[in-house]
């Protein structure tokens, strides 16, 4: 088995900070102009409101609900620790984030199974 690429791992984290900042910038923006108060009901009718916005809008459901699944089969394969973590932050903080963050875990995990195999 090839070692993982210590670099891609990095490549995966530096994604995963942008997919946490990059949408938290957004959802400040639409409470600054849509009120304090994270009106959810709002957000899915925005997200619907042309035909550009529902493109995007079904496609990161489909392509995250997809991956999400892939990553608990993933996890459960390679026994990696904190899924929740991963599940968790995927709907508090971002897809954008968790997908990533679950790339670098996952980079790790193969990382420490080389080392252990090498042993």
């Amino acid at each position: 088995m090839k070692a993982p690429n210590g670099l891609l791992q990095w490549v995966y984290f530096t994604l995963a900070i942008t997919g946490a900042i990059l949408p938290t910038l957004a959802n400040i923006d639409f409470m600054q102009q849509y009120g304090p108060d994270f009106d959810i009901s709002l957000f899915v009718a925005l997200s619907n409101a042309n035909p550009a916005a529902q493109s995007l809008s079904r496609d990161l459901i489909i392509g995250a609900s997809a991956i999400t699944i892939w990553i608990v089969v993933e996890s459960r394969r390679l026994q990696m620790r904190h899924l929740w973590i991963v599940l968790l932050s995927s709907v508090t903080i971002a897809f954008a984030f968790a997908a990533p963050l679950f790339l670098f875990l996952r980079e790790r995990r193969l990382q420490e199974i080389e080392n252990h195999a090498e042993n």
